[in-house]
């Protein structure tokens, strides 16, 4: 299976958003930002990963990072709460975790 990473930068901006219902027009450009500044560090992950150049708990380690920083710059925002900004994270990368697993015939 192919991965494109545009593709699953927008559905874990949907996951985000679905994350955070209401408070979406506060952290849309936030999540944004994020995404965008993080997809080449993503597509390099994922793209090892895929090459196998990666073991899975390397890999998994690596997302866990992402999850915080993105933990901390959905908080920093300070409209939502913490366990919001860590479920909105953790919706995120387990879309991007998922996509992987497709890709590899993992799930």
């Amino acid at each position: 299976m192919t991965f494109d990473i545009n593709e699953v930068l927008a559905q874990m901006s949907g996951a985000i958003k679905n994350e955070v219902s209401d408070n979406w027009s506060l952290i849309k450009k936030t999540t944004n930002n994020f995404l965008q500044s993080r997809k080449a560090r993503l597509e390099l992950l994922t793209s090892l990963r895929l090459d196998n150049q990666l073991s899975e708990e390397f890999f998994q380690a690596r997302l866990e990072d992402e999850k915080k920083i993105l933990t901390s710059e959905l908080h920093a925002v300070a409209v939502i709460t913490k366990v919001t900004a860590q479920n909105a994270a953790n919706a995120a990368i387990s879309i991007l975790s998922n996509a992987v697993k497709t890709a590899l015939g993992i799930l």
